[in-house]
Parts: C-alpha cells; sequence; structure tokens
C-alpha cells in the first residue's frame, strides 16, 4: 500500500508527474548525456559543466505506442529546485558495480535480475532473519517521499521515493542494547557487474550509519521512484536513502544488515581515508580535499546554488551531532 505521507519536507503527489506517463522500468532508453569521468578517483571531481539530459521516447512494451516522459517537472521543492525528470534520474548515476561513467550505468544494468531477491539482518539484534523483497514490499507500508539527493561532487537532483523508514525494519528485529551501528552490504556479483572486477576498491561495497541515524524518520529503505519500483541503475531492488548525507552514503542492491558495537570500514574510507569519512552529512563549510562543498549545481537547471547544511534538513537531524566538531567528524 502507499501512504502519501505528509511530513513537511516532501512535495504533494498532485504536483509529480502524473502516474499515467511514469515510464515502465522496461521500457527505458538510454539518454545521452555529457557528463564523462577521466579515472577511478579522479572521477569524483565534480564536473563544472551543465549537464542537459534530453526526454526518453522509447515504445512501450505490449501496449505499441510511444511514451514520452516530460522533462523537467516545474514543481519545486521547499528551497525552490525542480522536482527532476524521470530521464533525469534514470541516466544520471554514479554506480561503481557497473562503471564509473555515468552516461553507461543505465545501458550496463539494465536486465540485471531484481528477482528473486534476499536482505539478510544479523548481528547484534533479538530477531535475526532473512527477509524476501516481495514480502518487505507487504508487510512495510511504501510511503512517498520527495528528497533532495546531493551527491559529493557537487551535483543534486530533487527525487520522488517509494519506500519505508528503515527505523520500521529495525525495530522487528529490535538491536540488542550493545548495538551502535549498522553496516550495510551490497551484492557481490562480478560477473555481471563488471565494475567489481576493478581492483582499485574492495568489494564489496560496504556503508555504515550510526545506530540514532539509523532510526531517525528520514532514513529510507527505498524500493521504487516516480511510481514504480526501483530500476536496476537506480540502485534495485532496494536501497538506503539517507537525504542528508552525501550520496555514496546511500548504498544501492542492500543484501546484508548488519548491527554491530563497530563503526563500519565503508568502500570509500577503505579506498581514500584521507578524503572520504564516516559521516559524509551535507556541509557547505566542510570541503572535500579537492574541491569547494559551498555551492552546488541541480541537474536539468542552470547556474549553481549555495550548499545547505545538511542538505535543508537541519531541523529534523541537528540534534543528532550536538557538540561535535563537524569539520573532524567529516
Amino acid at each position: 500500500m502507499l501512504i502519501k505521507k505528509q511530513t513537511g519536507i516532501e512535495i504533494p503527489s498532485s504536483q509529480l508527474t502524473p502516474q499515467s506517463l511514469y515510464l515502465s522500468r522496461r521500457t527505458f532508453m538510454k539518454a545521452a548525456t555529457a557528463v564523462t569521468v577521466a579515472a577511478l578517483l579522479a572521477s569524483c571531481a565534480p564536473n563544472e559543466a551543465e549537464t542537459a539530459v534530453p526526454a526518453i521516447v522509447g515504445t512501450v512494451e505490449g501496449e505499441g505506442e510511444t511514451a514520452v516522459i516530460p522533462s523537467p517537472s516545474t514543481q519545486t521543492d521547499e528551497l525552490g529546485n525542480a522536482i527532476n525528470s524521470f530521464e533525469e534520474i534514470a541516466n544520471y548515476n554514479n554506480y561503481y558495480e557497473f562503471t564509473t561513467e555515468k552516461e553507461d550505468v543505465a545501458e550496463l544494468a539494465a536486465g540485471y535480475p531484481l528477482s528473486p531477491w534476499q536482505i539478510e539482518v544479523s548481528g547484534m539484534v533479538k530477531n535475526p532473519g532473512v527477509y524476501d523483497i516481495d514480502k518487505i514490499r507487504q508487510d512495510f507500508d511504501q510511503e512517498e517521499r520527495v528528497y533532495r539527493l546531493r551527491c559529493v561532487e557537487t551535483w543534486a537532483m530533487v527525487i520522488p521515493w517509494m519506500g519505508f523508514p528503515l527505523a520500521k525494519l529495525l525495530n522487528k528485529v529490535e538491536p540488542t542494547g550493545k548495538a551502535a551501528y549498522v553496516r550495510f552490504e551490497t551484492i557481490h556479483d562480478p560477473d555481471n557487474m563488471p565494475g567489481q572486477k576493478s581492483a582499485w576498491f574492495e568489494w564489496p561495497y560496504i556503508e555504515g550509519l550510526r545506530l540514532d541515524e539509523a532510526m531517525n524518520d528520514l532514513t529510507l529503505l527505498a524500493t521504487g521512484l516516480y511510481g514504480q519500483e526501483l530500476l536496476p541503475q537506480n540502485g534495485g531492488p532496494v536501497r538506503l536513502v539517507v537525504p542528508w548525507k552525501y550520496g555514496f552514503k546511500s548504498i544501492k542492491s542492500i543484501v546484508k544488515i548488519e548491527l554491530t558495537d563497530k563503526i563500519p570500514t565503508s568502500l570509500w574510507m577503505a579506498s581514500a581515508p584521507n578524503e572520504y569519512g564516516f559521516y559524509a552529512n551535507v556541509n557547505p563549510n566542510v570541503d572535500h580535499p579537492r574541491w569547494s562543498q559551498g555551492a552546488e549545481r541541480v541537474i536539468g537547471k542552470n547556474g549553481r546554488q549555495h550548499t545547505t547544511l545538511y542538505n535543508g534538513y537541519a531541523e529534523q537531524v541537528a540534534h543528532l551531532y550536538d557538540g561535535m566538531d563537524l569539520a573532524a567528524n567529516f
């Protein structure tokens, strides 16, 4: 069941592209983009050139007609950022398991099997278990959440997700008193995810949150976007969405969730510890060692805008970091 939950941070579904115009996840075609990535770690550097992603035109399977997704939406979030079009969201992606090149992710991920799929929840919990993705969709009411996404590369989007708060799953497994962190792990499938054959990174992709961050109502396990199930290139069938942190924290294609008393070492912490810390909170006052985080470009818009602390979600999450040195705990 889809719950259109209003918490003061979402955009009403009436302002989104109508459901009848959403493109089935089997009908998208690769859209040309202007972004290229030069090298592995260097690829994280922000691209100052503005990127235009054309509308996707494709034949809807089984319907024998052409569907066009309008781009971009004219509606905005509470900070004035336009809700990004389906084709922008589906064709402008970082997904290193497939490739370091954003413009090739959709093509390389096309057809990746998203079913059957299971998530193992283990560690310091009273009720460990294995959850089938279909049962997850049935057992946890699916909510519509419109969140801003801010990449560490200084680009941004506004995305209409579907999913449910991670806290609901964690409450079901009941963390023990010793649990302090949540460790996430993506699927390891180098035969079908060519990027995982790269020796530059320690696979599989690992990420982590402090338990109180994971229990925050904003922290979402996303199972869909734009009114449909998640596409492979967007991290289907289930991914994490933590809107006040840089996008690389929102790990895709999750297969394991572990409660632990130790800080998880993420893929990026292991690869470049001088550049990527555990918290990765969006902060205009703490620059990446190789570029400023003071401004961002919203995909589909010209020019740049000021980066907002915690990506604009300070009211909901600032209390989690009271007394902390945000520069030291980057």
